[in-house]
């Protein structure tokens, strides 16, 4: 798994913001998230050995994981980052997104019906944003799209924005003092997700985590483990 940074910092958007782990770990460091800045990784995908291979391997490269790609503060560095992903077509790029409505200012001239090798997963917690959002993403030029409900706060219906969505995560809140994350929830999504033959993952369990009525307090280090022994993904049908 490859992670590119290109900058990093972010902004508190939306619920989901709330226990945000980069601000937690910034402020463990006394860095201050709100300040955007470029990283010394901008150009990773594009550094080169002294054969002329490059440094970062083919693959799926994570982007942005420390921020937005879509963030406003980025918005004059992001043409050279279009640029790298588009030269290197043997890595695909993922980035998730909480600011989707931004994206059609934020694409190349040459964008068109969207890149091949690039995924965008746009990041819901409630139905508020998921009505939102989703009804922005859906109709937008993307080729691969992806669904993100992490950290799920609520029950929420998402099965008229599914089509043309090729996975849905969900996962709970990390933190000690974690909003509730309910598994009916996740089934609930699972089930819709199933209806439109969409790939599903639940990727991780909440802190304060709610099975049958009854309340857990998990460790940080067993919340994605217990997701993946509750053994529900499903893989879409082809």
């Amino acid at each position: 798994m490859a992670m590119w940074n290109p900058w990093r910092g972010c902004k508190k958007c939306s619920e989901g913001c709330l226990h945000c782990y980069i601000h937690k770990g910034d402020a463990k460091r006394g860095v201050d998230t709100n300040s955007i800045e470029k990283t010394r990784d901008f150009d990773r995908p594009i550094r080169q050995l002294k054969n002329g291979n490059y440094k970062l391997k083919s693959g799926i490269v994570y982007t942005c994981f420390s921020t937005d790609f879509l963030i406003e503060e980025a918005d004059e560095w992001r043409y050279e980052c279009w640029q790298m992903i588009k030269t290197r077509q043997d890595c695909t790029f993922l980035f998730l997104t909480k600011r989707i409505e931004r994206f059609m200012e934020c694409i190349p001239d040459d964008w068109n019906g969207g890149y091949d090798n690039v995924v965008v997963c746009c990041t819901i917690e409630n139905q508020k944003n998921a009505d939102k959002k989703l009804s922005v993403f859906k109709d937008l030029p993307i080729k691969h799209k992806c669904i993100t409900a992490q950290p799920l706060l609520e029950s929420i219906n998402i099965e008229q924005y599914l089509d043309d969505i090729e996975l849905v995560v969900v996962g709970g809140e990390s933190d000690y003092n974690a909003r509730p994350f309910d598994y009916s929830w996740v089934l609930h999504i699972r089930e819709q997700c199933i209806g439109k033959n969409v790939s599903f993952e639940f990727r991780q369990c909440g802190t304060n985590f709610i099975k049958d009525g009854k309340q857990y307090k998990l460790q940080t280090k067993d919340l994605c483990s217990q997701a993946r022994k509750a053994n529900i993904n499903f893989r879409a049908n082809s």
